[in-house]
């Protein structure tokens, strides 16, 4: 696996070697969601070797946390961090529920947020209800999640579904977090 774009182009990232972690079907998905972001800080949550989130900071994010609670997961990102020398790239390994908790005592707020949980587990809308009510999110956020295609979630006030690309079983659904 290799970074496709930006700073880090080209440049070969560790993947996770273990049934527990599912690689990310469509990593060209910044080709899809490049209109919609434009740097910022950037979350990660289900993160796997951490290639997603790398590709968001080779492209213009100012800051990343990437977040899974698989140990080999969390040894490969740092590892991937490292190779990189990444200094505004974080890593922690926990379950998606103590990040969030974690990120929203720290008071960060995202402008990218990459969910690519394991499928038919119905965790995004509680992530979508922590993110909302717990004001994590910049105006104008960008929520990327991939899901079996036949899932759809609930509606939320002030976040918007702009796109549902469908491929094979998955979908890739966009969502933008707006105020104004």
């Amino acid at each position: 696996m290799r970074v496709i774009a930006g700073k880090y182009k080209s440049r070969p990232l560790k993947t996770v070697k273990s049934n527990l972690t599912r690689p990310t079907t469509d990593r060209n998905m910044f080709n899809i969601i490049g209109p919609y972001f434009d740097g910022g800080v950037v979350l990660d949550l289900f993160a796997g070797s951490g290639g997603l989130g790398i590709e968001a900071l080779s492209r213009g994010c100012k800051e990343l946390y990437s977040v899974d609670k698989q140990y080999a997961a969390f040894k490969v990102i740092k590892e991937n961090f490292e190779l990189l020398k990444l200094e505004t790239a974080h890593v922690f390994k926990l379950d998606y529920r103590k990040a969030l908790e974690k990120f929203a005592n720290m008071s960060l707020k995202f402008d990218l947020v990459i969910l690519d949980p394991p499928y038919g587990k119905n965790m995004v809308p509680d992530i979508f209800a922590y993110l909302l009510e717990h004001d994590m999110l910049q105006n104008e956020a960008i929520i990327v999640v991939e899901e079996l295609k036949e899932v759809t979630f609930p509606e939320y006030q002030k976040l918007n579904l702009l796109k549902k690309y469908q491929y094979g079983i998955t979908a890739l659904n966009i969502f933008k977090y707006g105020v104004g």
